[in-house]
């Protein structure tokens, strides 16, 4: 099991039973500081900054207790954004038609990042399809779940 893995066990119930919805988890560690930053939103959307203090409040004690990450952190909790990354296969279908940017784990047609805008998800297959407007040839480009690195919501303005 990953850290995320086990950082979302032991925290998604408590952030549910408080009403809230659980976005995902990110873990970065280089050798100088290390972050552990929850993202959270209300199931309606536009999280605020009472709600994210009444969130840590409760989940620092659990992670004080049950202490998923022996090193030392800096532990976050924060609001995914208007660029909100992309976890669940159920998140990406919330914004078909919307301009993602990610990143395969490996290259595909020679290529890791990708932005286009969400086609399909297709949550049987496990796999999401984008399509590239500005290519003269309409392109698209189905890519498997579990190829996907990391993603983001590209927000317009």
């Amino acid at each position: 099991m990953t850290r995320e893995e086990a950082v979302t066990e032991l925290l998604q119930p408590v952030v549910e039973s408080m009403g809230y919805e659980w976005w995902g988890v990110e873990y970065h560690h280089n050798s100088v500081h290390s972050i552990l930053r929850v993202y959270v939103d209300k199931p309606e959307g536009g999280i605020g900054i009472d709600e994210i203090v009444e969130i840590t409040d409760q989940l620092n004690p659990v992670l004080d207790v049950e202490n998923p990450i022996a090193t030392a952190y800096t532990f976050e909790v924060s609001s995914p954004g208007m660029d909100r990354p992309l976890y669940t296969l159920a998140q990406y279908t919330r914004y078909i038609g919307e301009t993602l940017k990610l990143q395969t784990r490996q290259a595909i047609n020679g290529q890791r990042k990708f932005t286009g805008v969400l086609q399909t998800v297709d949550e049987q297959a496990q796999e999401i399809t984008l399509h590239f407007p500005q290519a003269k040839t309409g392109a698209q480009q189905v890519l498997p779940f579990a190829a996907i690195e990391k993603a983001r919501i590209e927000p317009r303005f």
